[in-house]
């Protein structure tokens, strides 16, 4: 059962409150748009909900947005601005409105001129970072936020299967990633989660590589492809390596090696797990191979509407993970001018251990192409 916009805002009242601030102020992005069930774009036009620990919110809108916001069904005031006025005189109406002395907002977020024009209107406002307490209110998945992502997921491994059918010998990186995302909108994405990694050869041991068009594949290439698709606002992230042709004996053993960390850290999933207990038992897989040398990331990061979000799945990172919770299982092993494998799944941790959402498979895969 989806729940109200009341009953959304509350759960931002509580933040403040148990924060010991007088409210929480939100911007366009993925925690505005989880609040109010619409989405805003972020442009050169400021544009903040404000949620009191106590009282009715309230919202600065610019004025050309004011048809689509009553689609919000919002009941608090609101204070528009237009582009020929400015927008100083809504700020310090808002301000005055609210009569409160302590603001969080969204460190990662909120952009400096915002920052810079809540100050000019209150001066002795005291503005604190609650990026950590706004979007952990994201960490823990609703079944529409597990049904969303499980569709961008299932759209993403159609369309991987299409795409890995049609790969030839000499195409170039960048001709394999357009017909990628060909694929994934005829199999229904809204969007894509991020632009997809095609990399082959000695592209796939850079790990945020990007599809070179004067770049041919051949036989023996390791081709990593990381992508998703984005459907209902949610984003899949979905990694997989596969070989062109054969794959060498170091190949094999360097994927085997990959896909026995990401097994291991399945292993160890459930609700009450750190953050640093998955990260250390991946990473220790890797470290007792004869290829330490070429682990350059940690094992993984929340997932949802955005595609790296809490909880961050690294050494040190104490947060226990509740049931609900989506993250990426993704150890890789990269070797700069040779060749790198990663293997990526999307993980919902339960009750009883962990569901994994993706179901292509990770046995080692060779294209005959």
């Amino acid at each position: 059962m989806s729940t109200s916009l009341s009953q959304r805002l509350s759960e931002y009242a509580a933040v403040a409150a148990d924060m010991g601030v007088d409210a929480v102020a939100l911007v366009p992005g993925p925690n505005f748009t989880r609040a109010i069930g619409h989405s805003f774009m972020s442009h050169e036009r400021p544009f903040v909900l404000v949620i009191p620990a106590n009282g009715p919110a309230a919202a600065l809108v610019p004025n050309l947005e004011l048809g689509s916001w009553e689609l919000v069904g919002f009941g608090g005031t609101v204070f528009d601005w237009r582009d020929q006025t400015g927008y100083d005189d809504a700020f310090a109406a808002l301000t005055e409105h609210l009569n409160i002395s302590s603001l969080a907002v969204e460190g990662q977020v909120m952009r400096v001129f915002v920052h810079h024009a809540l100050l000019a209107a209150q001066p002795s406002l005291k503005i604190v970072d609650a990026e950590r307490e706004i979007s952990g209110l994201r960490m823990i998945k609703s079944p529409q936020d597990i049904a969303a992502m499980q569709a961008a997921i299932d759209i993403s491994e159609r369309a991987l299967h299409r795409t890995l059918d049609s790969v030839k010998l000499g195409q170039t990186e960048k001709q394999i990633e357009q017909t990628l995302i060909k694929m994934l909108f005829e199999e229904g994405a809204d969007d894509l989660a991020f632009t997809p990694i095609v990399a082959a050869g000695d592209g796939s041991a850079m790990p945020h590589a990007h599809a070179r068009d004067d770049y041919k594949v051949k036989a023996g290439d390791a081709l990593l492809i990381d992508f998703g698709a984005r459907k209902d606002g949610f984003a899949a992230d979905i990694t997989r390596t596969v070989f062109l042709d054969h794959v060498s004996d170091e190949g094999r053993a360097v994927y085997d090696t990959v896909l026995k960390a990401n097994l291991a850290g399945l292993a160890v999933t459930r609700a009450g797990i750190t953050a640093h207990e998955i990260d250390d038992t991946v990473i220790s897989v890797l470290e007792a191979s004869p290829y330490a040398d070429r682990i350059r990331t940690k094992t993984g990061h929340g997932l949802g509407r955005e595609v790296h979000e809490a909880p961050y799945i690294v050494r040190g990172n104490d947060m226990a993970l509740p049931a609900g919770t989506v993250y990426t299982n993704e150890p890789g092993l990269y070797e700069i001018g040779n060749f790198g494998v990663r293997i990526e799944d999307d993980v919902l941790i339960t009750e009883d251990g962990y569901e994994t959402l993706t179901h292509f498979p990770k046995e080692l895969m060779v294209i005959s192409c």
